[in-house]
């Protein structure tokens, strides 16, 4: 495998991932959107009549990035929109950080956990991977999309193990 074709793949791969990850996380907003404008009110990054319309507007942009990586052509643009919201959410975290607010739940979509460093960690090493697919073409051959989209499971999978763990970390020190 040549440098070309292995950075081809490592797009495909991201891109099924961040598809994956978007999915999930627009899925468990959808699910109690309720929930999820309560997370979002609880950054105090918004003013309280806007908590609702950002909240939507965030579904709708997290439901984009998974529609633009399955079109043909809109890896670039779901892999921007993808790596804006991915650096929104660590700057939201960061700000609350800073403010001595870590007992916020982040919201993130998965296992709940709340804020630390590392989430922020996360979010900006998920959005260099992300950062693959704007610069190498996702064209890849039959063979080649079932070992992406494979490798993007994978990785997905792992991601969510990972998660659990983080949050299950979380939980035994907050007990302590």
């Amino acid at each position: 495998m040549n440098g070309a074709d292995f950075m081809t793949l490592l797009a495909g791969t991201a891109g099924a991932f961040t598809a994956l990850l978007f999915a999930r996380a627009a899925w468990h907003k959808l699910a109690d959107f309720t929930e999820f404008t309560g997370f979002v009110a609880d950054y105090q990054l918004v003013p309280e009549p806007l908590v609702r319309p950002v909240s939507a507007a965030i579904v709708a942009a997290e439901t984009a990035v998974v529609l633009a990586f399955l079109l043909p052509g809109g890896a670039p643009f779901g892999a921007v929109i993808a790596m804006a919201l991915l650096l929104g959410y660590a700057g939201g975290m960061a700000i609350n950080l800073q403010r001595g607010r870590d007992r916020i739940e982040c919201g993130c979509g998965g296992a709940a956990q709340p804020l630390s460093w590392s989430l922020i960690g996360r979010n900006i090493a998920i959005a260099a991977l992300v950062a693959s697919a704007l610069f190498a073409p996702i064209t890849l051959n039959l063979e080649g999309a079932i070992a992406a989209i494979g490798a993007g499971f994978t990785l997905w999978i792992g991601f969510i193990a990972v998660e659990q763990l983080l949050a299950n970390a979380a939980r035994f020190s907050l007990k302590r």
